[in-house]
C-alpha cells in the first residue's frame, strides 16, 4: 500500500478527525491539486476551527491562481489565530498574506 492509498485509508476509517483529511490534502497538492482543493475546502466547511488548514489552503489556491479565495481564507485563517491565540500561526499568515497582497 502506497503512501497516498494509506492516507485515504486513514480518512475512511475516521472520516470525522481533521488531520487525516488535512494531510491527504498536502499529500495530494505533490500529484493532484485539483483534488488537495476539493479536501481543503471540504476541511473549511466541515472543520473551520482546524487552524493548520488555512495556511496550506490558501497558498494552493494562490498557487492555482485564485487570488481572491487566497486573501479570504489567509484572513479567516488570521481571525481563527487570533480567537485561539496561536501567535505563531498568527505571525505566519499575516506574513504570506502581506506578501501576496503587496508583491
Amino acid at each position: 500500500m502506497n503512501r497516498l492509498e494509506q492516507l485515504r485509508q486513514f480518512v475512511e476509517d475516521d472520516p470525522d478527525d481533521p488531520f487525516n483529511r488535512y494531510v491527504l490534502a498536502l499529500e495530494y497538492i505533490k500529484s493532484d491539486t485539483t483534488q488537495a482543493a476539493v479536501l481543503f475546502d471540504e476541511l473549511m466547511q466541515k472543520h473551520p476551527d482546524y487552524l493548520p488548514t488555512y495556511y496550506h489552503a490558501g497558498n494552493l489556491f494562490e498557487s492555482l491562481g485564485n487570488r481572491d479565495k487566497a486573501i479570504a481564507i489567509f484572513q479567516k485563517g488570521i481571525e481563527l489565530a487570533q480567537q485561539q491565540r496561536e501567535f505563531k500561526a498568527l505571525r505566519e499568515l499575516q506574513s504570506v498574506l502581506s506578501e501576496l497582497l503587496y508583491d
